[in-house]
């Protein structure tokens, strides 16, 4: 089975509503390459920023869930859309913030939600700092989106380099696994394209990336260089760091021709070790 992927690899600023006429513009246009799914980057509608996220925060079915559903259903598409930084209210009206992903299918109906299980907590001295939890939530929950090609799973940028919850999707059934993220210059040129090749080979999955494009006058520069990894670890379509969008054919059926030549998820040792998925 084979269907088309296409990445909007979009510039991200300040202002809500032009960002989010971005997206719809950049969606018309892979639209019309005949995409069945259509992905768009981490905090599409937001600056990468712990002091925005409160302030562009959405419960689901505001503005630009609302959009999102319509965009699917305008174009009969499945939507990943990107992330945004997702409101929940929880009982004694407790309010929290989730990094969170809403897929949609061809008729703007929700499948499903992924929250970002690993928050992004880091330090890299005299280069970048940054803390997702002053700000936002951690997910709980393994994701897969159901769709007429089969499981897809979700991830989230920093979920990439934890390679257990990879391994977890393609358990699940997953041969695809899309990840919106938002890597910046600093390890993006290191870790990117080496995180998403190794999680394709480890696993023999097609694996997504969706970044924004860069901005170097924000305060946090994405690395761009959306990618889309086929089982066997090559690279068969990138960006640079530019807008733009990046389109490719999944081919299912070489997903299980690579895992017949190389059964790795059959030689794993289940009588000595495994992986429990909770």
């Amino acid at each position: 089975m084979k269907f088309k992927i296409g990445l909007c690899q979009m510039a991200v600023g300040e202002n809500k509503a032009l960002n989010l006429a971005k997206a719809e513009n950049m969606i018309l246009e892979a639209s019309k390459k005949n995409c069945d799914i259509l992905v768009l980057p981490e905090m599409f509608n937001c600056p990468y920023k712990n002091e925005a996220f409160p302030l562009y925060a959405e419960e689901f079915g505001m503005e630009t869930t609302q959009k999102l559903s319509q965009w699917a259903r305008k174009h009969k598409i499945y939507l990943f859309g990107g992330t945004i930084p997702e409101l929940s209210i929880h009982e004694e009206e407790k309010k929290q913030i989730y990094n969170t992903c809403f897929i949609f299918d061809r008729k703007g109906e929700l499948l499903g939600r992924y929250r970002k299980m690993h928050l992004f907590d880091i330090e890299i001295k005299d280069k970048v700092t940054f803390k997702e939890s002053d700000t936002l939530s951690k997910g709980n929950e393994i994701v897969t989106i159901d769709t007429e090609f089969g499981k897809i799973g979700v991830a989230i940028c920093y979920d990439l380099r934890f390679p257990e919850l990879m391994r977890a999707l393609a358990l699940k059934g997953c041969q695809v696994i899309i990840v919106p993220a938002a890597f910046n210059t600093t390890t993006g040129p290191k870790h990117w394209n080496l995180t998403l090749r190794a999680r394709a080979v480890d696993n023999q999955v097609y694996m997504v990336g969706a970044s924004p494009a860069r901005d170097c006058s924000s305060f946090y520069q994405a690395y761009g260089y959306s990618s889309i990894i086929d089982p066997w670890g090559d690279v068969i379509s990138q960006g640079d760091e530019k807008e733009g969008i990046i389109t490719s054919e999944i081919d299912l059926d070489y997903v299980e021709e690579v895992r017949n030549q190389l059964p790795l998820l059959k030689h794993r040792r289940t009588d000595r070790y495994d992986l429990i998925i909770k």
